[in-house]
């Protein structure tokens, strides 16, 4: 696989990503900066980061599945393999500028 070919696998799961929403918060969980890595390998298998706002988020299942869902359907991903990680910790400053404005941080 080429890296142009990876780079558009990795722009194809940055789109299905954008449409994943945490149900109380009313931006996208990239946005909001809670993926933290995107690596595809050569054979097209993904090994990802993602992390919550909070370690007790009582939408943390639905938002796992739904996310594994969505990057398994990405054309050119064989596996994945979703790591959720708390190092380090989320907070604000991760947020695009976009997530910012929408919620009022800026």
């Amino acid at each position: 696989m080429t890296q142009e070919e990876k780079l558009a696998i990795q722009e194809r799961i940055i789109d299905v990503l954008k449409t994943v929403y945490d149900p109380e918060i009313p931006v996208n969980i990239y946005d909001l900066g809670m993926i933290y890595k995107i690596d595809v390998d050569d054979k097209g298998n993904l090994d990802m980061d993602m992390t919550f706002t909070s370690p007790s988020c009582p939408a943390a299942d639905f938002i796992f599945e739904d996310v594994r869902t969505k990057v398994e359907s990405v054309e050119g991903i064989k596996s994945a393999n979703i790591n959720l990680v708390f190092d380090p910790i989320w907070d604000q400053s991760m947020m695009s500028e976009e997530a910012k404005v929408e919620l009022g941080f800026d």
